[in-house]
């Protein structure tokens, strides 16, 4: 039985179901899509099968399909549950046999055991032991009764492994009848699980389709409301829009009317003034011809005069020439004598003028109280300084009326020498001697008024009757209504949403226009910008300043035209002050809604002074110290002037205070150089004569004294002119107070001065004193402050009563030694205490001690700041400055006042704060690192060192890996940078800590990526790329993961989510926008475990902007250049006119108009890539390129899936967060080769070529590298246009060379190519650009023939046509004909008349007997311009008669193409008649054989009298063959119908008629024939043709089986008299 039972194998049984194994797989829907029906892969395309039939096909086998479906499931139900009764039976019968087994093995055991019992049983019996026996039965019976019960059980399982195997064997036989069914199954198991994951994917679909319609309803929906809302919204603007445009068209109207009447008045003013005009000329023209006829006639008179004066010398016998020549000279001495007079006359008077005002002068001058005198003889560089001032303020007469200097000379020998050094060396006036001082110094007010060719200006006679200044009352009033009705045309009320406008229409920046402290003849210029302030469009209009600022104030302003609201123009105001007072007024404009104006105001030069103290307070010192306060004087005003600090009871006369230097106000700092020049000259005069002033010394030692100290005090010595140094002598009632060395001097504009204040106590009390300032200017009022002091007496003081502890941190121990001193004779005990609100923060240690007689004793200071100083020390501590101010307290025993000393010190925080407090890297993938900013602002006054310690791997901070000081109050801008090592979520703290161990600590969190894609190198260094050179690397993106399960270190994920499907994988390069960057592909699928190559080219150019901005800037310079050599000629003619001063003003402001004329001409010219300019200026820059160093930053996008998938433009989702980024260094350098030719154009264009031609071009190119170079060159299209003539291989520095390029296109197209010329340092790109042009070319004649109709024998006649080139290229062009060329083939051919019609291809037909051509063309050659049209004309021109004239012409294009082939045809006739129509009776070719001569036949018009006989004119037969198509019985059918052509033709020769008649006769038997023929005569004019039309209609009597026969005769009249038979044969056909 097991042997029977091990014959099952296990591989036939089905251990799960078939359908249910892959009910995971039908979510996805690339498993469902890519799973084709095996049955389907055989069909046609699906996109070319018909819906319909594959609906009809499954209709017809729906039914059959379903019962075998039904059919295949009950036969796998059975198969299923076959198997399972096997695997059931099977297992049962095991578990039976080992039941088996073991009984079997349990009765063995049973007998065994009995028979062991039995033997002991009869032993016990033999021996007797009854107990035993007893007990041995007992077992035996047991035994007996278990081996029975296992043979029972032995026989039913027996029983039941027999039933079993049977059914088993039933089951193996149920099952090998199935096998075919099972196969089959299983064979159909993959159709049935593709058929469920076709139903799950089509469901799917289905879902997607209403997902997606339920959205396209929903947008619908949402668009009809947006555009009702839009229609809704359009409507109501378009009310208000109509409402407001018909206001506006109101308004508009009205102005149109106004502007019409305004038209009609100007025009009518217009014409008066015309008519004014004319009258005026017409009276002029009187006028004149009066004046000239006078001067003919004075003229006359002279020359009547002079000849009777000529004639009485030459009678004399002298010499007239000789007279006449005195005479003139003679009279233009007399005219320039009389002109040198009249000259020194006004300059005469102008002499006088100014002496008077001089003498004017000098009396005003000396009516002023004189200066104070020295009490000593004035020193050396007292009167330098007088004189170095009258100089400069053009008081040139001190050299004589100065007391002082006339002393000098009598008191000092050397003062002459010392002007004179001046005068020459520094001043450097006009060479002379002192005594011309006045001609060297004064200059005229006017420039050119002194010279000797200045002529004043004479008033005209014409100008002497002028008008009144006014003008005359009705001037006024007409003047008064012009304004008026000006001032309502232009001022309107401003009305916007119904509300008007009420105030000022522009606002002003600034308000008032203020030139303060102005200088006499600068000019001075400020800007206002005006503001629209109304609610809509306003103008603006400059009306002009006030009368009195007219002379000194320019207003430049361009009116803007319409402002809206909230705009602005600007107003420049230029002010050139020629007077030294204040002015006051406004600048008035004019708007649309009225007048304002903007207030302006010029101020004078002021002395303003101002003390920053009246009271000085010393507080209480002890008697014996000296204390120091400062009292600065400050100056406001542009003016200074001279102070003096006085004591308040002192009387003060500052006219006779001793005064070193006397200067003047307009000598300043400015003048430095000047004063250095005086300085040394004075120096060398000095030292050759060995001779030096007692009074300089003391003066130069005060004077550096001063120096030092301003320079100690940190203040500039600039702000003070001149600073005399003397000591006040302390005062015998008050000595306590004092003032320092400063207490007077000169104080220039905008300076101030410090005095100091010191306080000496001598007697205990309080001490007052009052003291004040003086000005020499009259105008300064005398300024007056007070000095208070309080002194004491105490034995115990303190030598340092402030104790400054500086800055102090928190938290921080800080001590000092606080020095005691003592003037007591005896021992004192001294207690130290601290003010209560700081006991916890400062101690005195020790708080009691003994100070000894007459000595000192130190007590120690500890200060330690808590955190809560600003709360405990109240009023002592200022929060806002941190300053802390302790009063301390030494307590004397037996003495009541204490002694007290402040502690001063500012407390300030040792905090560091990292803004933010917390960092957010967000994701970052393992191949890159992400840099962010944190700010360590120090709040502290004292600088820190700082650290940050235990950082981790991933992170690094910079710069000095963070590490360093940061200084008071200084925030530093770190930069942390974070770089994950896996694929999770980062929390961490980075910790810094300060120099005194205080930590600050920064939270930051970050999620690692590890992105499905990576990249070879994720940072490209470019080599030094040229300009418009390109530069290539290669890298790949790498898909890296091969499945599910494979063995990589880590798994894509983003953060700790799940991993990255594994499939295709998509990315894309996403590139800054305007880089000179390309990357190939840039869009792209990487399949698992393998990856994909990208290109990335680096080609630099030059940015747009710049080179157009180089060409603007060249082109500017160009313009100026013009401009300048314009200027620079007429400054040559003006030269001699004009003074220096006065044409270098003319010159900056003619410069300055042609530099701000000139941009808005140069932005008006367009600058394209194309143009020379924009060509020129990138050579340039090419040029002078020094190169540059850019850095991009790409980053590359991954998505799951791949392109290909995506419907339509439907994009990829993309993850933000899967991104990794390539960093590309890109260099660019100068180009080692460049185009030197056709200004540095790296396109060599060949324009237009005519196909077939060949055009050449030639490229310099230069070597601007510092080494030679090898050229290689790139390859050429060898079947394109371009060819490359002489290439080079090498180039040596600095070299130029020349290319040859070649251009030959053999068709019509647009060809363009890129040569390359390859060197070790870079690539130079060529673009060659060529067109070639067809010749194309069309003709007037269409059909190609040309017929030229009849023409009279002997006789020529014309025809003309065109042809037009329609392409850009001239075209070479000539004409042939057939008949003039040789034909190699001809003599091989049969003759024209031997060969069938069908075998004729010859076109030359006959020709003139006289071997001449019978057709002729002009022109036979020539050019013909591109769009321009050539006519031609051929002439016919036969010697005999023929029908059969004929020739072809061809045109030739270039020599070498046929371009058309015209047919020429023509026929010749000796009389002017002919008769065309009918059928062919001859051949088109005539014999060239000679007929025999016969005798002329006899026609009308030959001069032989006699009538001609019938029979000998000639009939010439015309076939004329009718037939008529018999369509049916039934059916009527149209007669048959042919024509005859009777023409005349036009002749040159003398006829006596000029029309030709023609008759046909036996018109009647053709009609009874059934012929119908209009006309049967008429007459034709000439050059007419008139046509006969001939009609059949079969009579009753006709038979179809013979045709009808017809003749009659046709006669033409004209220059002679011709008979044509016409045959007429008609017959009857059958229709179709």
């Amino acid at each position: 039985m097991e042997e029977d039972a091990s014959l099952f194998p296990k591989k036939l049984l089905d251990d799960a179901p078939l359908v249910e194994d892959e009910t995971d797989e039908l979510e996805d829907p690339e498993f469902v899509l890519d799973s084709v029906p095996g049955g389907a892969e055989n069909k046609a395309d699906p996109g070319s099968s018909c819906p319909g039939k594959e609906q009809n096909a499954d209709k017809r086998k729906q039914r059959p399909a379903v019962q075998d479906r039904m059919q295949a499931s009950l036969l796998r139900r059975d198969l299923s549950h076959l198997d399972q009764l096997h695997e059931e039976k099977d297992l049962f019968i095991q578990k039976t046999r080992a039941e088996l087994r073991a009984c079997r093995r349990r009765m063995g055991l049973l007998a065994k055991q009995q028979e062991s019992v039995a033997a002991d049983l009869a032993a016990e019996r033999a021996a007797g032991n009854t107990a035993a026996v007893g007990r041995l039965e007992a077992a035996s019976q047991r035994l007996c009764s278990e081996l029975g019960n296992e043979r029972d059980l032995q026989a039913k399982m027996t029983a039941v492994l027999q039933e079993s195997v049977s059914a088993m064997w039933h089951i193996e036989i149920q099952e090998r009848q199935l096998e075919d069914t099972r196969k089959s199954a299983r064979a159909e198991a993959p159709a049935a699980r593709r058929c469920l994951r076709e139903r799950g994917a089509s469901g799917k679909a289905e879902r997607n389709r209403l997902l997606r319609v339920r959205r396209s309803v929903c947008l619908q929906t949402e668009r009809g409301l947006r555009r009702q809302k839009l229609v809704e919204d359009a409507q109501k603007n378009h009310r208000k829009a109509v409402k407001f445009l018909k206001a506006s068209l109101g308004r508009v109207r009205e102005q149109q009317r106004e502007e019409a009447l305004e038209a009609r008045e100007r025009m009518r003013r217009r014409r008066d003034a015309v008519l004014a005009l004319k009258n005026s000329i017409s009276a002029s023209r009187e006028t004149l011809r009066k004046f000239q006829a006078w001067d003919q006639a004075k003229a006359e008179l002279a020359e009547q005069k002079a000849q009777a004066e000529k004639e009485v010398i030459l009678a004399q016998g002298g010499d007239a020439f000789k007279h006449f020549c005195h005479q003139r000279r003679r009279r233009e001495l007399e005219a320039q004598n009389r002109a040198f007079a009249e000259e020194q006359k006004l300059r005469k008077h102008e002499i006088v003028r100014r002496i008077s005002k001089e003498e004017a002068e000098e009396g005003r001058r000396k009516q002023r109280p004189p200066p104070p005198r020295p009490a000593g003889r004035p020193a050396l560089r007292g009167r330098t300084w007088s004189y170095v001032a009258a100089f400069h303020a053009g008081k040139s007469t001190l050299l004589r009326s100065s007391p002082q200097l006339q002393e000098g000379r009598s008191a000092l020998p050397q003062a002459s020498l010392l002007v004179k050094a001046v005068s020459s060396e520094s001043v450097q006036a006009d060479g002379g001697s002192l005594g011309r001082a006045e001609e060297t110094l004064a200059r005229p007010e006017i420039p050119g008024l002194w010279k000797e060719d200045y002529k004043p200006y004479q008033v005209p006679k014409e100008d002497m009757d002028q008008k009144p200044v006014g003008g005359t009352k009705m001037d006024k009033d007409v003047l008064a209504r012009t304004v008026q009705r000006l001032h309502s045309g232009v001022i309107r009320k401003q009305v916007a949403s119904r509300r008007e406008f009420r105030g000022c229409p522009f606002n002003s920046k600034p308000k008032l226009v203020h030139f303060k402290d102005f200088d006499i003849g600068k000019v001075y210029k400020k800007k206002i910008t005006l503001i629209n302030a109304t609610y809509t469009i306003n103008y603006c209009k400059l009306v002009g300043v006030e009368e009195s600022l007219r002379d000194f104030i320019h207003i430049d302003f361009d009116p803007p035209g319409p402002m809206s609201a909230g705009m602005s123009c600007e107003v420049l105001v230029t002010f050139k002050p020629m007077v030294n007072k204040d002015l006051e007024g406004n600048v008035s404009f004019l708007a649309q809604t009225g007048r304002f104006s903007v207030p302006l105001k010029c101020s004078t030069k002021k002395c303003s002074l101002s003390l920053d103290k009246e009271l000085i307070d010393f507080g209480s010192y002890v008697v014996g110290e000296t204390a120091s306060r400062t009292v600065t004087l400050t100056s406001l005003g542009g003016l200074g002037t001279r102070f003096r600090f006085l004591l308040a009871s002192e009387c003060c006369d500052t006219d006779t205070s001793p005064s070193a230097l006397s200067t003047s106000s307009s000598f300043t700092y400015e003048d430095k150089g000047f004063y250095d020049k005086i300085a040394t000259s004075f120096s060398e005069q000095l030292m050759e004569g060995n001779e030096s002033s007692p009074t300089d010394v003391p003066s130069q030692k005060e004077s550096g004294k001063l120096d030092v100290k301003e320079q100690e005090e940190g203040r500039p010595v600039e702000g003070v002119t001149l600073t005399t140094i003397v000591t006040v002598p302390p005062n015998e009632g008050q000595t306590e107070f004092s003032l320092g060395e400063i207490t007077e001097g000169e104080i220039g504009p905008f300076s101030s001065i410090k005095v100091p204040v010191i306080f000496t106590p001598i007697v205990p009390g309080a001490v007052s004193t009052r003291f004040k300032v003086v000005f020499k200017n009259q105008q300064c009022p005398t300024l007056y402050f007070k000095v208070v002091g309080v002194a004491i007496d105490v034995p115990v003081w303190v030598p340092k009563p402030n104790v400054d502890l500086k800055i102090c941190m928190y938290d921080r121990l800080y001590q000092d030694s606080i020095l005691v001193h003592t003037r007591s004779k005896a021992a004192l005990r001294l207690n130290f205490e601290v003010c209560k609100e700081l006991q916890g923060h400062l101690e005195l240690l020790p708080k009691t001690g003994y100070i000894q007689a007459l000595s000192s004793y130190s007590v120690q200071l500890k200060f330690l700041p808590r955190r809560s100083l600003p709360e405990d020390a109240g009023k002592y501590f200022d929060k806002e400055s941190r300053v802390l101010e302790a009063p301390m307290t030494i307590r004397v025993a037996d003495q009541i006042k204490p002694v007290g000393f402040t502690v001063h010190a500012i407390v300030t925080t040792s905090d560091l704060e990292l803004s933010p407090s917390g960092v957010d890297f967000g994701y970052c993938t393992v191949y890159e690192a992400i840099r962010t900013q944190v700010s360590l602002c120090n709040h502290s006054l004292l600088p820190q060192e700082f650290g940050f310690v235990g950082l981790p791997k991933f992170v690094d901070i910079q710069p000095n890996d963070g590490f360093g000081t940061i200084l008071p109050l200084e925030t530093l801008q770190l930069d942390v940078i974070f770089q994950p090592t896996e694929a999770k979520e980062y929390n961490f703290e980075l910790v810094c800590k300060s120099e005194i161990n205080r930590c600050f600590k920064l939270t930051c969190r970050a999620v690692g990526v590890h992105p499905p894609l990576e990249l070879s190198h994720y940072q490209v260094k470019f080599a030094a790329t040229s300009l418009y050179d390109t530069s290539v690397a290669t890298l790949y993106v790498i898909n890296s993961r091969r499945s599910k399960n494979s063995p990589t270190p880590s798994v894509p994920r983003i953060g700790l989510a799940d991993a990255s499907p594994v499939g295709p994988t998509s990315f894309e390069f996403l590139l800054p926008p305007d880089s000179p960057i390309t990357i190939s592909p840039s869009v792209g699928t990487v399949w698992p475990g393998k990856r994909c190559l990208v290109r990335v080219a680096f080609r630099p150019v030059l940015p747009s902007e710049l080179i157009h901005q180089e060409a603007l800037q060249a082109l500017t310079k160009e313009a100026e250049a013009k401009s300048s050599q314009k200027d620079t000629a007429t400054q040559r003619k003006d030269k001699r006119r004009q003074s220096f001063s006065t044409l270098w003003l003319q010159n900056r402001d003619r410069l300055f108009q042609a530099s701000a004329s000139q941009p808005p001409e140069l932005q008006k010219e367009d600058l394209t890539s194309s143009s020379q300019e924009y060509q020129a200026a990138q050579a340039t820059l090419t040029r002078s390129f020094q190169g540059k160093f850019d850095k991009f930053v790409v980053p590359c996008v991954v998505a799951s899936g791949d392109t290909k998938d995506r419907k339509g433009t439907e994009p990829l989702s993309f993850s933000p967060h899967n991104t990794v980024y390539l960093e590309l260094w890109c260099p660019a350098v100068a180009p080692s080769i460049v185009v030197t030719s056709d200004k540095g154009k790296t396109i060599a264009d060949f324009g237009d070529i005519a196909v077939g031609h060949r055009g050449i071009k030639k490229v310099s190119i230069q070597n601007i590298s510092p080494e030679g170079l090898d050229l290689e060159y790139s390859v050429l299209n060898p079947n394109g246009p371009f060819v490359l003539l002489n290439p080079i291989s090498k180039l040596a520095s600095g070299e130029t060379r020349v290319l040859e390029l070649s251009f030959y296109p053999r068709e019509s197209v647009l060809a363009q190519e890129m040569l390359d010329v390859i060197t070790k340092r870079g690539t130079l790109s060529l673009a060659l650009v060529g067109t070639g042009v067809a010749s194309v070319t069309t003709c007037s004649i269409e059909g190609g023939v040309l017929n030229m109709g009849y023409a009279i024998a002997g006789e020529s006649t014309s025809a003309s046509f065109k042809l037009q080139n329609n392409s850009p290229l001239p075209i070479k062009f000539s004409v042939q004909l057939d008949s003039l060329s040789t034909r190699s083939g001809d003599q091989h051919r049969l003759p024209q008349f031997l060969a069938s019609p069908a075998q004729r291809t010859e076109v030359v037909g006959t020709q003139n007997y006289s071997g001449q051509s019978v057709f002729s063309v002009v022109p036979v050659e020539g050019v013909m311009e591109p769009g321009r049209a050539q006519d031609f004309t051929v002439t016919f021109s036969p010697d005999h008669e023929s029908l059969y004239f004929s020739d072809r012409l061809q045109v030739m294009l270039f020599e070498k193409k046929i371009s058309h082939q015209i047919l020429l045809q023509g026929a010749a006739r000796k009389h002017t008649m002919f008769v065309e129509g009918g059928d062919p009776l001859d051949v088109p070719v005539e014999s060239l054989t000679v007929m025999p001569a016969c005798e002329p036949q006899r026609r009308e018009g030959d001069p032989q009298p006699g009538p001609p006989s019938p029979e000998a004119e000639e009939l010439k037969p015309i076939l004329v063959t009718l037939d008529y198509v018999q369509l049916g019985t039934d059916t009527p059918a149209p007669p048959a119908t042919r024509e005859l052509q009777v023409g005349c033709i036009r002749t040159t020769q003398l006829s006596p008629k000029k029309t030709v008649e023609f008759s046909l006769d036996s018109i009647a038997s053709l009609q009874h024939k059934g012929f119908t023929i209009e006309p049967s005569k008429g007459f034709v004019e000439r050059g007419q043709t008139k046509t006969i039309s001939i009609s059949w209609m079969p009579p009753i009597d006709f038979d179809p089986d013979h045709p009808l026969m017809v003749s009659a005769l046709l006669q033409l009249r004209g220059d002679v008299k011709e008979t044509y038979k016409v045959l007429f044969v008609a017959q009857v056909v059958s229709g179709p």
